[in-house]
């Protein structure tokens, strides 16, 4: 199972990044994926989730509104549209996915989550 993200990168704040990740050896369609992030000195934190389904869907409060996260079956990959940066979003986001009997249920906790991909950078300058 390999899970590879890219996209990210340098911007200004106020700026955008789409993030892809994608997916081989399971398919996102049959598990829950999420994204999460690490900034330098805390811990690793939910930042959105995309249920089996596709529709359920939760955010963190820090990104409701400015992030998207979606996912293209055919593709097997899971996108996180990133809008209205700030500088606090500066992180290594990495997409993971978990085993789940639901169907509409996302899963917001570390533990939930068997395959875990490398991280992105993601730098936001003020």
């Amino acid at each position: 199972v390999q899970l590879q993200a890219s996209g990210g990168g340098l911007v200004k704040a106020g700026d955008s990044l789409r993030l892809s990740c994608a997916v081989s050896g399971i398919t996102v369609s049959g598990h829950v994926m999420g994204w999460f992030r690490q900034a330098p000195g805390k811990e690793r934190e939910y930042v959105a989730g995309i249920s089996r389904s596709g529709n359920g869907i939760t955010y963190a409060d820090s990104v409701k509104g400015r992030f998207t996260i979606s996912r293209d079956s055919a593709k097997n990959t899971v996108y996180l549209q990133m809008d209205s940066l700030k500088p606090e979003d500066t992180a290594v986001y990495v997409c993971a996915g978990a085993r789940s009997f639901s169907t509409i249920r996302t899963r917001e906790h570390e533990s939930d989550y068997t395959y875990w991909g490398q991280g992105t950078q993601v730098t936001v300058s003020s």
